[in-house]
């Protein structure tokens, strides 16, 4: 019955995708920042809810009082699709630093571009890295938190990779703070797997890390030491913000 919901869910996603993002590039252009948000928010508050009406799977956040009230740089595990939805409900206003080759998918990814994203080639190296600080310092000015996956991509479950400096350079340079959030989505809805299994996954948003002052890359060792100890205490049950 898991595997059916699952597979409904699935259909839903890319039907509710292709269709919500042909409507977003022809009423975007319209609105202002703020409003286009708004749109890409209520987006996946329908795909979060159809995921815990089909397949039963919903989650939870644990250290909501940790979100400052000004732009910061969040620091997200990447370990499934699902994360990818609810950063836009759990963060305030936001863009996000994501891989160039999405752009290239049509409607899709005129939709990306129209919500102010970072698109990076990732084989660029230190070009990558500048174009996220000079961005990302532009579009924290403007009032927007800047979501960006250190590790680059999806990590399997009880793996980690290197986490990339480029986030919290971002933020020292910046002057704003980094808030790292860990969370165990990939227990529940596999990297690249069909399967959603049921259940709740948590969320756990940690203090704000002042910047000022540090360097980049022991900011970047502390968000991934908190970070990957979270999601071990999130799995046993113990987990605290």
């Amino acid at each position: 019955m898991q595997w059916l919901a699952s597979i409904l869910f699935t259909a839903f996603l890319f039907l509710w995708t292709g269709v919500y993002a042909i409507g977003y590039c022809i009423v975007c252009p319209l609105l202002s920042f703020p409003r286009r948000f708004a749109l890409a928010r209520f987006y996946s508050r329908v795909m979060l809810g159809t995921l815990k009406l089909l397949c039963g799977l919903g989650f939870r956040v644990l250290g909501g009082e940790n979100l400052p009230g000004e732009p910061c740089v969040a620091l997200w595990k990447h370990s499934s699709a699902w994360e990818t939805f609810a950063m836009m409900l759990i963060c305030p206003l936001q863009v996000w630093v994501y891989k160039r080759e999405l752009t290239w998918i049509p409607v899709f990814g005129w939709s990306l571009a129209l919500m102010r994203g970072i698109p990076i080639n990732r084989t660029s190296g230190a070009g990558a890295v500048n174009q996220v600080v000079d961005q990302g310092t532009e579009r924290l000015q403007s009032g927007a938190w800047v979501m960006i996956f250190p590790e680059g991509t999806r990590v399997p479950i009880g793996e980690t990779r290197r986490y990339g400096v480029s986030g919290a350079l971002l933020a020292c340079r910046s002057g704003h703070k980094v808030v790292p959030i860990a969370h165990d989505s990939g227990y529940f809805w596999g990297r690249r797997g069909l399967l959603k299994r049921r259940g709740t996954i948590t969320v756990a948003i940690g203090k704000p890390i002042d910047c000022r002052g540090r360097n980049p890359r022991d900011v970047t060792a502390e968000a991934q030491e908190w970070i990957e100890s979270t999601i071990e205490q999130i799995r046993a049950g113990i987990a605290s913000t």
